[in-house]
């Protein structure tokens, strides 16, 4: 039996965190395992070049020695040179130091110390991310940005919800990490986050922040340009007067201040005669303007999907035993109902710290990138994820973007035991044979016909890592939230008992804020199911 083991990971505000995934590139910002390698490959670079430093250092010390040396014995010998030179020794020694030592002096000099470091930082680089990760990293934390209403001085300044006891893990973005992630923006014609993030870094260098590499002009230039392109004239005049108070000559600002000042003109010239006809209309029909009433439409709250006092009555926790399954008389598993309808459960406690780490532990070398059905064509794709405009009707839009959702591996039973005994754990618990669930992660649309297993009929999610922000499993027709909850596990039925689908079970994974999240799902098909779930008489059931 195979078990998938998912993990999706999550930023905490980083200056690194990269970007879009390549294969040749092992996709770096999407994997926390990769990530955390090359943590430790940028720590013993930081000792390869201490090491340079110090033996810089040395060298400095030793030259700076010899020329202490040579200094005082310059004075002397310059005060009366023909009585220096007519000592033998100091003769001698005159010709040994321009013959010798001065060549040996130049090759201290002119070695590299550096070359250790060089070498080294050479061999590692083939393995660092490049720029597609870089911006697949900035895209990411902009998602976040939108998904959990996050706005830019939260980010920049570290303190994201569940971050409240990382202490010295909590990373601020300078004022050059924040034009960074505007100029990401603004390549991808993303004009509404240039802004954002042009803005936050003028603030930054607005506040005293020193920074080396940009400055307002620099900023400015991105941050008008951006809201012009967002429609907003009179904004993005302001900004470019703004920028030429700075830097007069500033030949793009200048030609941009009288065409901006020209469109505007037009605008205004547009609006009165616009205004003009609407008030000689409004007297011809004998109304006054302004007196047409409109109807605001709020937008639905997370507070419209709580469940009504009625639902929460019937929310229980329990021990559960199945029916006096004989392993579980007398130590019951702890189950909890987390929705009514569809009904989702949640078993506490399933698998041991040990037992996930040895999950991990399997399923680390394999993650790959998680595979999805194209809507359009069938076919199974790489999943390149980004929440659309449309997210309010929770649909998902497929796109180029470069910012990835999960990795995901297969573990099979005979491998080690523990995949063994959790596959024989689901099957005693839920009291459905497991022996029919997804043995392949199958390329082709039509997978489940090649399975000859039927259709998913239920769904064990087992949750192998708490997530300090983020992260929760969604069942967007219903509006119910599950939040992971290490060592916990969640189950439903995907069918109705007559094996219509039940479309209240349709579901999707927030993105996680902070931290990682690490799940296990067992797929469980119709086909054992037989005698375990009974289909009823009744088609309507």
């Amino acid at each position: 039996m195979k078990q998938r083991v998912v993990v999706l990971w999550g930023i905490v505000v980083l200056s690194l965190l990269g970007s879009s995934p390549t294969s040749a590139h092992n996709d770096f910002f999407t994997s926390i395992g990769q990530m955390t390698d090359l943590l430790f490959t940028e720590k013993d670079l930081i000792t390869s070049l201490q090491d340079y430093i110090t033996a810089e250092a040395n060298k400095l010390e030793k030259v700076k020695k010899w020329a202490e040396k040579l200094d005082a014995l310059s004075v002397t010998a310059t005060q009366d040179p023909e009585g220096f030179v007519g000592h033998p020794v100091n003769a001698f020694k005159l010709m040994k130091r321009l013959n010798t030592e001065w060549g040996e002096l130049e090759s201290l000099v002119l070695s590299d110390m550096s070359e250790g470091f060089v070498s080294n930082l050479t061999i590692q680089r083939q393995y660092f991310p490049n720029d597609d990760d870089q911006v697949g990293a900035a895209k990411a934390l902009m998602r976040l940005q939108d998904t959990y209403k996050l706005d830019t001085s939260t980010i920049a300044s570290g303190d994201l919800p569940g971050t409240s006891s990382m202490g010295a893990l909590k990373s601020r973005m300078t004022a050059e990490d924040c034009y960074d992630l505007g100029k990401v923006a603004y390549s991808e014609a993303d004009y509404f986050h240039t802004e954002l993030w042009m803005s936050q870094a003028l603030r930054q260098l607005e506040e005293g922040q020193v920074s080396t590499t940009i400055d307002a002009v620099s900023v400015l230039d991105y941050l008008s340009y951006s809201i012009y392109q967002q429609g907003e004239l009179e904004r993005a005049l302001d900004f470019t007067k703004q920028l030429l108070k700075l830097d007069s000559e500033h030949q793009r600002a200048n030609g941009n201040l009288k065409y901006f000042e020209y469109q505007l003109a037009k605008q205004v010239k547009a609006e009165e005669q616009e205004s003009e006809g609407e008030k000689k209309e409004a007297q011809a029909e004998g109304e006054t303007k302004g007196e047409t009433k409109g109807e605001t439409k709020g937008e639905r709250g997370a507070s419209d999907y709580l469940p009504e006092r009625k639902k929460q009555s019937r929310m229980f926790c329990r021990y559960f035993n199945n029916n006096r399954h004989p392993k579980y008389v007398i130590g019951p598993v702890k189950e909890e109902d987390e929705w009514d309808r569809p009904h989702i459960l949640r078993y506490h406690d399933i698998v041991s710290d040990a037992e996930i780490e040895l999950v991990k532990q399997l399923a680390k070398p394999r993650l790959r990138r998680a595979t999805i059905s194209n809507p359009i064509t069938g076919i199974l794709e790489t999943a390149h994820y980004r929440i659309s405009k449309s997210m309010l009707s929770y649909f998902w839009k497929l796109t180029t973007a470069h910012y990835r959702v999960s990795k995901s591996a297969w573990l099979t039973s005979y491998e080690h035991q523990v995949v063994d005994k959790i596959n024989q754990r689901i099957e005693d618990i839920t009291g459905l044979d497991v022996t029919t669930a997804e043995e392949l992660q199958k390329d082709e649309p039509d997978a489940f016909k090649e399975l000859g297993t039927g259709n998913r009929i239920a769904t064990w999610l087992l949750y192998m890592s708490d997530v300090s922000s983020g992260g929760a499993t969604v069942f967007t027709d219903v509006g119910a939230a599950v939040w992971p909850k290490k060592g916990s596990a969640v189950f439903w039925y995907n069918l109705f008992p007559n094996g219509e689908g039940d479309y209240r079970t349709r579901h999707a994974a927030c993105p996680v804020l902070v931290g990682n999240k690490w799940v296990s799902n067992k797929w469980i098909h119709e086909r054992g199911q037989e005698f375990r779930r009974r289909c009823p008489l009744d088609e309507a059931a």
